[in-house]
């Protein structure tokens, strides 16, 4: 051990830069395996408790993006009876309605009813909870998700402007009708922790009295309440407007699933979907399949081309060490001593770089994952490592010790004379 860091460190320049490589290359493909599996999971984790999106017709994959994860919206509107009609139908436990178009520094605002916490479920089946507060209860209430809180420092109590726009666009803001927080959500590293809801009758109004120039919203707001609590619709969720943009749906019994689907498809007022989210993921993944194979393959590609670098590295290095070589065979060493000290470096680099490349795939992660986080709701996880990625590494050291056989079977060819005879 002590004759190779000798020899290491006399080649310490070339040897720093096959580390360097073989780190990018570590860091380059545990990145996109974490990237991958963190996506999947935290994509699944949100839509984990809903069993049907209702939506005007469109695309699945579109759909399900822009009412579970706020990114891009679902077009056209659909009409306040749907909500009745379907909360109407065989089959279905529950059904809360979804306003969107508007954010709050970049994150999306949901407006919705105060069931959206009773009855949505993540990570296979968890509950909302609260962290500080409660639900919003007055038009003008909101809840905002632990990210939001986080990110900018809000806490209950704290007053907020919305603006019209999607994403971090801010088309027109809402100065004349803030926002009073309620309750702050516990993290659950879905979508959930970027989104601030706010109440059907609060979303509602506020575009309507804005749209006729009035001057404080909220009063006509709190004249609509009087009015949904004297007439009710003949419902117990009280206001629903006269457009929304979809419904989540919860079903009693599952295996109603497909009549729903079909009622709903069938429905002659307007055109609707109805959208399963374990579908729509699998068509995600299926478009972004090709996209995730052709980073491996990249991956893959960077580290093949570090262990070459390591291999001529090693083979370079050949020629001016025959005669150091054949002085240690000539003090006793066997050819296969000789060959083991070619096996031991390339490990010891390999090694070197895959720790350095653990330390620059940590760090980055650090540096990423908020921004992820507050973008796309994806999480990188907070295990160091898992099962699938120290497999990875075992591969890349397993790869790095082969790769040292073709220098060490030139070296075990040499000979003792071929090592000492002087060359003019």
């Amino acid at each position: 051990m002590t004759l190779v860091l000798q020899s290491l460190w006399n080649r310490r320049f070339v040897a720093t830069l096959t580390v360097l490589a073989i780190a990018l290359s570590v860091a380059l493909i545990l990145s996109v395996e974490r990237l991958r599996d963190s996506a999947r999971t935290s994509f699944a984790n949100s839509a984990s408790g809903i069993d049907l999106i209702i939506a005007p017709r469109g695309n699945d994959v579109q759909i399900l993006l822009a009412t579970v994860f706020g990114v891009g919206s679902t077009g056209a509107g659909l009409s306040g009876d749907v909500v009745h009609m379907v909360e109407d139908m065989p089959g279905v436990a529950w059904a809360v309605p979804l306003m969107q178009g508007d954010n709050h520094q970049g994150f999306p605002v949901i407006g919705t009813s105060s069931e959206y916490f009773e009855h949505f479920k993540h990570s296979r089946g968890q509950a909302l909870s609260f962290a500080k507060g409660g639900a919003f209860i007055e038009t003008h209430d909101a809840v905002i998700g632990a990210e939001v809180a986080e990110r900018l420092g809000y806490t209950v109590g704290t007053e907020i402007i919305n603006a019209h726009g999607a994403g971090a666009v801010a088309l027109e803001q809402h100065d004349e009708a803030p926002f009073e927080i309620t309750g702050v959500l516990t993290r659950t590293h879905t979508a959930v922790d970027r989104m601030v809801f706010i109440s059907l009758a609060g979303f509602d109004e506020l575009h309507v009295e804005s749209a006729r120039g009035s001057a404080d919203p909220f009063a006509a707001l709190a004249e609509a309440d009087h009015a949904s609590h004297d007439n009710e619709h003949d419902h117990d969720h009280g206001f629903v407007p006269d457009q929304i943009n979809a419904i989540y749906i919860g079903l009693s019994n599952r295996t109603a699933v497909l009549g729903v689907q079909r009622a709903v498809a069938t429905y002659k007022a307007e055109p609707l979907a109805a959208v399963m989210p374990n579908v729509a993921l699998l068509q995600l993944w299926s478009i972004t399949g090709t996209a995730e194979n052709a980073l491996r393959l990249m991956s893959v590609a960077v580290v093949a081309a570090s262990m070459i670098g390591m291999v001529v590295m090693l083979s370079a290095a050949l020629e001016a060490r025959r005669r150091e070589f054949a002085i240690l065979r000539s003090v006793g060493a066997a050819p296969r001593d000789v060959v083991w000290m070619i096996v031991l470096e390339a490990l010891l680099v390999t090694a070197a770089g895959i720790t350095l490349g653990l330390v620059i795939f940590w760090s980055a992660s650090l540096i990423a994952e908020p921004l992820l986080s507050a973008r796309f709701g994806v999480t990188l996880g907070g295990q160091l490592l898992n099962a699938r990625e120290v497999m990875l590494l075992l591969t890349v050291l397993c790869f790095g010790g082969l790769a040292s056989l073709l220098p060490a079977w030139r070296v075990y060819r040499m000979t003792l004379a071929d090592g000492l005879t002087t060359r003019l």
